[in-house]
């Protein structure tokens, strides 16, 4: 069997990720954040005082890593976790105002990486293309 990146879902879907991640990150830098974070972030601007295990269900991301990036969130001011009120072993996550402070920023940001990338498609075929993308989501979940 012949392996053609060129034809294989995962390279291009990677490629294509990671061609994201910079662009988004060359914009996010100046606020202060970086794309590890930002799913996170906007998990809490969308609902504030979550548990870790909420976000872990929500993003689809390593129980380490997703503890290390809010352990990294926390130190740089984004971030602050108290005790949940009803279970004495979890913690809420909960945004600073520097994080709140920053969010249409960060929606902007987003927002221009995502025009760039999809300027070449027409407004259907940008419809189509999303609309996939959230049904192999689906799927593969």
């Amino acid at each position: 069997m012949t392996f053609l990146k060129e034809q294989s879902a995962g390279f291009l879907i990677n490629h294509l990720a990671r061609l994201f991640a910079s662009a988004l990150q060359q914009r996010i830098q100046p606020l202060g954040i970086v794309t590890g974070q930002f799913p996170i972030l906007l998990e809490l601007w969308e609902e504030d005082g979550v548990t870790q295990r909420q976000l872990l269900e929500k993003l689809d991301i390593e129980q380490a890593t997703l503890a290390n990036t809010l352990t990294r969130m926390q130190r740089d001011g984004l971030i602050i976790r108290t005790k949940h009120p009803l279970d004495a072993r979890a913690q809420q996550i909960w945004l600073t105002d520097k994080a709140a402070a920053i969010r249409e920023e960060a929606y902007q940001a987003a927002f221009q990486v995502n025009t760039a990338a999809l300027s070449g498609l027409k407004q259907e075929e940008q419809e189509l293309f999303l609309d996939l993308m959230r049904r192999i989501i689906v799927g593969m979940r």
